[in-house]
């Protein structure tokens, strides 16, 4: 288990499935919200690549994310579009309900960049949000990712085109915290 400071990022557990099914991906505003994609329901039971992880697939890395203090399900997060030629790649998270608010994003980021920079040795992160998606911003900014650019009306959500933000960290950037 990778850990940061509130957090572990783990592999994903069969038991992870139905919780994370159900508190982040059959709520339809919040999948559409972090996917790039439109929102369908998931067959319980099916391998969709949102959930069941396939060991195989190396450009794309799932994690469960666990707290430290007592090891509850808090949410995922993910290395993807992993380009080792480049030695860039993008992160994404996702918290329950119940976990959002607590500084948990942050410390993702934080164990996300130092899985990224020092276990993959990559040179570049990059994550992409909604422009207003203020807890995402706040967490790639306090970990010191820098605002590249707006990409605007590029999503489609819930019946409307909203802006992205595109924010980069290059890993001679990057300052580890205590546990990096």
């Amino acid at each position: 288990m990778l850990k940061g400071t509130k957090v572990g990022l783990r592999a994903r557990h069969e038991d992870d499935i139905p919780i994370l099914r159900t508190e982040l991906y059959d709520d339809v505003a919040n999948s559409a919200r972090a996917e790039g994609r439109p929102w369908r329901p998931i067959t319980p039971g099916s391998k969709d690549s949102r959930l069941v992880v396939d060991d195989e697939e190396e450009g794309h890395v799932p994690f469960s994310v666990v707290e430290l203090d007592g090891g509850t399900l808090i949410g995922t997060a993910t290395l993807w579009g992993i380009d080792n030629h480049n030695r860039f790649a993008h992160i994404g998270l996702g918290l329950r309900p119940s976990a959002r608010g607590k500084g948990y994003g942050t410390d993702v980021v934080a164990v996300l960049c130092h899985y990224g920079f020092i276990v993959r040795g990559l040179h570049r992160l990059q994550i992409e949000t909604l422009a207003d998606n203020a807890a995402m911003l706040r967490s790639a900014e306090h970990n010191g990712f820098v605002h590249e650019g707006v990409l605007r009306s590029s999503a489609w959500v819930m019946g409307e085109f909203v802006d992205e933000v595109l924010l980069g960290l290059l890993a001679r950037d990057w300052k580890p915290g205590p546990k990096g």
